[in-house]
């Protein structure tokens, strides 16, 4: 069964016809840039480009960089254009889709579902904790199992600034940081989570879970286990069209 899911970030759109049985992309992604700044109109163009370009007929699974509620309308945009805040997203998607069904769900928690599915968190049980590191930081909490939605724990405050602002690869590439610097800035940060929520599992996502022998072992101290998502940056695009066929029935 293929659905087509698709990931907005705050620097890509990218997205692929998904293999659901094998919980992989059945064809190459196709990525956009998301654009500046990244605006209803302007996020709805580019997310049209990316499924024009497979030619798609069918339902759509979307993840969204924000807190995402009743699977449709948009509560926080710290990442994009302010403007999204209380927008209609699956309307609009569905709009400037032609019709298509479209589904709407948090792009960490996407990620999550994915990789507790098909990933570094299946069969795991108590509390397990993915973080997608990228323009920010998203989160995804599971207890056995099951999702916490919208989590945005990439917000919590650390050392008087928003973790993500110190923590996220963004940050890493803005200030020139070396691996092991940047290892220590998230080292502290998962320090920080883990005293608030003392999860078995760290998964680590984002664009830099493929990178993960460069930081990983500059971590210590955290008691979890830290491993890195095995989607990778694909875990989005995954966990976008499982939502959308179990919404699809």
């Amino acid at each position: 069964m293929q659905i087509f899911g698709l990931d907005i970030g705050g620097s890509g759109i990218k997205g692929a016809p998904v293999d659901l049985d094998r919980g992989d992309l059945a064809e190459e992604r196709f990525k956009v840039l998301t654009p500046q700044p990244a605006t209803p109109d302007g996020v709805a163009d580019g997310v049209r480009q990316v499924v024009e370009h497979y030619g798609w007929r069918g339902p759509v699974g979307l993840t969204f960089p924000g807190v995402v509620t009743g699977g449709a309308t948009i509560r926080t945009a710290a990442n994009v254009d302010k403007s999204w805040i209380d927008t209609d997203a699956r309307a609009l998607f569905g709009e400037r889709l032609g019709g298509h069904p479209v589904t709407v769900v948090n792009d960490a928690d996407a990620a999550g579902v994915a990789e507790m599915h098909f990933g570094a968190g299946r069969d795991r049980k108590g509390t397990v904790i993915l973080l997608t590191f990228g323009t920010g930081i998203g989160s995804a909490v599971f207890i056995d199992g099951a999702l916490v939605p919208n989590t945005e724990l990439g917000h919590l405050e650390l050392h008087g600034h928003d973790a993500e602002k110190r923590a996220s690869s963004k940050a890493k590439e803005d200030e020139d940081l070396s691996w092991e610097h940047w290892a220590h800035r998230v080292q502290k940060y998962l320090a920080h989570v883990e005293m608030l929520f003392s999860p078995e599992l760290f998964i680590i996502g984002g664009g830099v879970s493929r990178k993960s022998h460069k930081f990983l072992h500059h971590i210590e101290g955290i008691k979890a286990e830290i491993v890195p998502a095995q989607l990778q940056n694909n875990a989005g695009i995954v966990g976008a069209a499982m939502h959308a066929a179990e919404s699809d029935g």
